[in-house]
């Protein structure tokens, strides 16, 4: 019944705040090769299955993935609460050497600017990099703007190398992405590595979004982050 001032007892029930994950996904003709786009949808529909069996009351895991490979990036999947996800996995696309990592940061950056999809009440959100090759098109230009934009500046970025060696061109652009020496980037010498590191990533999430505060990304923590990489 209305309460007094015209309420219903449920007025003050409210849903969580979100807990935004976005994966930035390298589906570059190169990722066709050795099972690696195939692990990576696997990891993917496990990760999410994952997130969606979370009960909070502090938070609610929205994931959204972001794709980039031949001409461009694309929203393969707009971030939403991972409960109500359908995975429907990416495909590679283009030639071996199209990886416009300039256009998926773009592209995070005003996927983060749109409150329509990550609302202003959100948690800081994670950003995951998954790329096998540097760059060929123009990319620190739009990592700088993604990294002075508000959220892309209090985001925690979390980048995968799958082959390329510490020390490389593509090593580095991962580096420039995660943007803080504490948390080193994962690599993954081989495809079946991606599986286990997005094992990590999803018990992570889960602790950070069960935690007092949902914000503390100390859960990911550094030394393991090292141990996962060959």
């Amino acid at each position: 019944m209305p309460n007094d001032q015209g309420e219903t007892p449920f007025a003050s029930v409210r849903r969580p705040r979100p807990l935004p994950v976005l994966v930035l996904a390298d589906v570059s003709g190169s990722m066709a090769e050795h099972g690696k786009i195939e692990a990576l949808n696997q990891a993917m529909a496990s990760m999410i299955g994952a997130f969606a069996r979370e009960r909070s009351p502090r938070g609610e895991i929205t994931i959204g993935v972001l794709v980039f490979g031949g001409q461009g990036a694309a929203l393969h999947l707009r971030p939403v609460p991972a409960a109500s996800v359908t995975w429907t996995n990416m495909d590679a696309v283009g030639g071996p050497s199209g990886t416009p990592m300039g256009a998926v940061f773009e592209l995070a950056r005003r996927v983060l600017d749109d409150e329509d999809l990550v609302p202003a009440s959100a948690y800081d959100p994670t950003l995951v990099l998954i790329s096998d090759g540097r760059p060929t098109s123009e990319w620190r230009p739009q990592l700088d703007r993604l990294l002075g934009s508000p959220r892309g500046g209090r985001s925690l970025r979390l980048a995968v190398a799958i082959g390329p060696e510490a020390g490389s061109a593509a090593y580095q652009v991962l580096e420039a992405f995660v943007a803080d020496p504490l948390y080193p980037v994962v690599r993954a010498e081989e495809a079946d590595r991606v599986t286990e590191i997005f094992r990590y990533l999803t018990r992570s999430m889960s602790v950070r979004v069960n935690s007092a505060r949902p914000d503390d990304v100390s859960v990911f923590d550094p030394d393991d982050l090292s141990d996962l990489s060959d």
